[in-house]
């Protein structure tokens, strides 16, 4: 690790630990948690934040799936069903940002 600061974990009331973590992700990647965010506040009948998706996502993934041997690099999120985001070209990030945006909306 490097010299920065550990965030604090909180407990929570409802028996879960909180951490503040900060995650560099492409554009793709975020626009699939905007889809499970959807398909979650549909399911639940209420909104639904990306911090919720993300949770979601983590619990529903194996046990044994979150160990990864020393050296190993993270993986992208796995490819959602027939209906899930492809691949952006090479763009501006501010444009991969607006295009992502309009698909998570449905506005593409």
């Amino acid at each position: 690790m490097n010299d920065r600061v550990t965030p604090p974990m909180q407990a929570t009331p409802d028996g879960e630990a909180q951490l503040a973590l900060v995650v560099h992700l492409p554009w793709e990647d975020v626009a699939r948690l905007g889809q499970e965010a959807g398909r979650m506040a549909a399911q639940l009948q209420r909104p639904v934040t990306l911090d919720e998706a993300v949770g979601n996502r983590l619990r529903s993934v194996s046990p044994g799936a979150h160990a990864k041997p020393s050296g190993a690099q993270p993986t992208a999120m796995p490819a959602a069903s027939a209906g899930s985001v492809s691949s952006l070209p090479s763009r501006p990030p501010g444009e991969q940002a607006r295009q992502a945006i309009d698909r998570i909306n449905g506005t593409a």
